[in-house]
């Protein structure tokens, strides 16, 4: 996480306080640290669910990243809309007031989330003046409005008048919030700079892109013979099949919030898909045939050298991304099962998470990788498949075997999974 601040807003110099903002010019951009704090420990692992802990654990486990972040100078936090014990953590002063701001030391600004005010009452959206009071009493500095700006505004201005809310607390509010503009330069230059656009996109962002492609490649499984490993394949065979519902999807390989919130399937930015790295890595006689879903006369021939099934999830974010199937979507295992069965074969999983492959399918294939979401450069997986380069990926978390498994906590009930913390192989190395 502290990368990825000072990737955003610039490297700041040696003995800059702690938890004050940091931006280092207007090629820089503000950074946000999100989101406070716990929710990736939700029961479950449930969206805007709940964290379930003592106050010890919250702070080892979860608060962790932001010192870093607050160390390198991050300018804004958004809190989480999930719960800490059943509390929501937009309306939970002491987490965003005592914790944060005063025992951290974090001096930029706190922001909502979107709506955020919203969830915390029942039915969704009710009693708004009530929300808009505990979400800012409890330390809420930036409040994230999309469409009721006008009632906020009205409930946010009788409740400093009434006095339910502090001068003191708009002030406090208004100096972070002030401190972060004047740090980012915003009152010098209110406007972005256009001349970087074609900046954005260019050539070096995208090798980069390529490059975090092949290093997050892991190869899960190479070669039935462990004489033999699978991988990397041939880029002169005679004829490839390439096949399933992610090879040729560039919105499939970029998942949700791109270029909407959920993503979109299809052509949907400029990039390159698996099938376009294929084509671009194979030799000038190689022959790619390319269908969605294989014929029977296709398979008839019975003269392809192998397969890459290149299948996965389709685009998701937020709770409508929950799965409780967690299986592979889009007649993903039924495709990898009939290709396999005929053909030597590859199969590319595009995924943001692990999901079910069952044992005798994995027995089947002749290679997996899991990709994730590569984005838009697809030829960092030709890269790797081919030998240009060696894989590098390890799994950051334990891949499951059943559902009914989960959570699956390394070193305590992960002894019965399919792939254990830190498993990958390299093009050297065969078997799963």
């Amino acid at each position: 996480m502290t990368s990825i601040v000072t990737g955003l807003q610039g490297e700041p110099p040696q003995g800059h306080p702690k938890g004050y903002p940091f931006v280092a010019g207007r090629k820089n951009v503000v950074a946000c640290a999100k989101h406070f704090v716990g929710d990736g420990g939700t029961d479950k692992g449930i969206n805007e669910g709940n964290t379930a802990t003592s106050y010890d654990e919250l702070e080892r486990i979860h608060m962790a990243p932001y010192l870093d972040c607050f160390s390198q100078g991050v300018c804004t936090v958004m809190v989480s809309y999930s719960s800490w014990n059943g509390r929501k953590l937009h309306s939970d002063y002491f987490l965003l007031t005592q914790v944060l701001k005063e025992k951290l030391g974090f001096k930029g600004f706190v922001i909502s989330d979107s709506e955020a005010l919203d969830r915390l009452s029942h039915p969704y959206g009710s009693n708004y003046r009530n929300c808009v009071l505990s979400a800012i009493n409890a330390g809420i500095d930036m409040v994230m409005v999309p469409f009721r700006y006008k009632l906020f505004l009205e409930d946010l201005t009788c409740l400093v008048e009434s006095g339910k809310i502090s001068i003191s607390r708009i002030d406090d509010a208004v100096e972070r919030i002030l401190r972060v503009k004047f740090i980012a330069g915003l009152f010098e230059h209110p406007l972005t700079d256009r001349s970087l656009l074609d900046t954005v996109g260019c050539k070096l962002h995208r090798e980069l892109a390529r490059e975090a492609v092949r290093k997050s490649l892991v190869l899960l499984k190479n070669g039935k013979d462990p004489r033999k490993p699978f991988l990397p394949l041939n880029r002169n065979a005679e004829k490839i099949l390439v096949t399933g519902t992610h090879a040729d999807n560039l919105g499939y390989q970029c998942g949700g919030w791109t270029a909407t919130w959920m993503g979109d399937s299809g052509r949907i930015t400029i990039g390159t898909t698996i099938l376009d790295a294929i084509r671009e890595a194979v030799g000038e006689k190689t022959e790619v045939v390319h269908e969605l879903r294989p014929s029977a006369d296709t398979f008839a021939s019975q003269d392809f050298s192998f397969a890459i099934v290149a299948v996965g999830e389709g685009p998701y974010a937020e709770s409508i991304g929950d799965n409780p199937g967690l299986i592979i979507p889009f007649g993903g295992t039924e495709l990898i099962s009939s290709v396999a069965d005929k053909i030597p074969t590859l199969v590319i999983l595009i995924s943001g998470r692990p999901l079910v492959i069952e044992p005798w399918l994995l027995e089947k294939m002749d290679a997996l990788v899991a990709a994730w979401l590569p984005g838009s450069e697809g030829g960092g997986i030709a890269d790797v498949i081919f030998g240009d380069y060696e894989f590098q990926g390890k799994l950051p978390v334990t891949w499951f075997r059943r559902v009914e498994q989960l959570p699956v906590h390394a070193g305590a009930n992960s002894s019965d999974t399919l792939f254990p913390l830190g498993f990958g192989l390299t093009s050297k190395e065969e078997g799963f």
